[in-house]
């Protein structure tokens, strides 16, 4: 892998991080104590619900271990920008959606550090103690949090350049994803069709139980129709770019990336498929 692994992933992660910063207003995290219920829960959706369900069906599933492992990074991931995109499509509430978007993704530095090591502790045992947390931490600061904050700090302080190049930003972002998506599906080419068929069915399962399971919670506990929306579209999409980079710069990509590139191509149909039914006037 060399210096795609070193160089060219993180460099395209750090700047779809730092699009999203760019789409950033402190008004979004303002926004999170002036609404506490609906996003304390999305995020408790999000980091508590997603990484339980996600452990249960591994545990329960006949999986290689690096799979499974693979399949708690995808669970573990933040949501990204195009949970806010096509919150917009499915008519949701938007600034919910980015609100739970930015502060999870910036809880992430902490998040995932915790939860990779202990699922790698759980389901690959030996050499558990290789996966420090503070090493994993500063990882995702570095790739994560700070081109968020940087993306956040250039609209505070520059808002007219932000706001002309945020639309760019935006397209390069999504053709960054589409690039390190296909590049995992490349590098295990030759695998792929039994991959898909040892994880495509796992991960399919978790993405409609979560959005299933966030909508149920949502319509219990959250303000209205489109907070459910938000909500249960935030917990269905995950960052797959983030969950590949950190499998890959973690664990040497491999059986590890499997699931995020599955995952990442699910969630859009089963996304879709929601917004249609919305869209037709099904009651959310």
């Amino acid at each position: 892998m060399g210096i795609v692994t070193d160089v060219i992933l993180p460099l395209a992660l750090a700047f779809i991080m730092f699009a999203l910063g760019l789409g950033l207003t402190l008004d979004d995290f303002a926004r999170v104590a002036r609404r506490p219920r609906d996003f304390i829960t999305g995020a408790v959706c999000q980091i508590v619900l997603l990484p339980v369900v996600a452990f249960a069906l591994v545990s329960v599933w006949s999986l290689p271990p690096e799979l499974a492992l693979g399949v708690m990074i995808i669970a573990v991931a933040p949501g990204g920008v195009t949970s806010n995109i096509l919150t917009a499509f499915a008519r949701g509430d938007v600034a919910l959606s980015i609100s739970l978007t930015a502060v999870i993704s910036l809880l992430s530095v902490v998040t995932i550090p915790l939860i990779v090591a202990f699922a790698y502790g759980q389901l690959i045992g030996e050499g558990a103690g290789d996966v420090s947390v503070t090493r994993t931490a500063i990882r995702v600061f570095l790739i994560v949090t700070v081109p968020v904050v940087l993306g956040l700090s250039v609209r505070r302080f520059v808002e007219g350049f932000a706001i002309r190049f945020e639309p760019v930003a935006r397209l390069v972002s999504a053709a960054l994803f589409v690039l390190v998506l296909a590049g995992a599906i490349f590098q295990e080419r030759a695998n792929i069709v039994e991959y898909f068929t040892q994880a495509g069915l796992v991960t399919l399962v978790l993405n409609v139980a979560m959005m299933a399971l966030a909508y149920l919670i949502a319509r219990a506990f959250a303000s209205g129709v489109k907070q459910r929306i938000a909500i249960s579209i935030e917990c269905g999409l995950q960052n797959g770019t983030l969950a590949i980079a950190v499998a890959t710069l973690l664990f040497g990509g491999g059986l590890a990336t499997v699931p995020a590139a599955t995952y990442s191509l699910i969630m859009f149909a089963t996304a879709l498929l929601y917004i249609v039914f919305l869209r037709r006037g099904v009651p959310a």
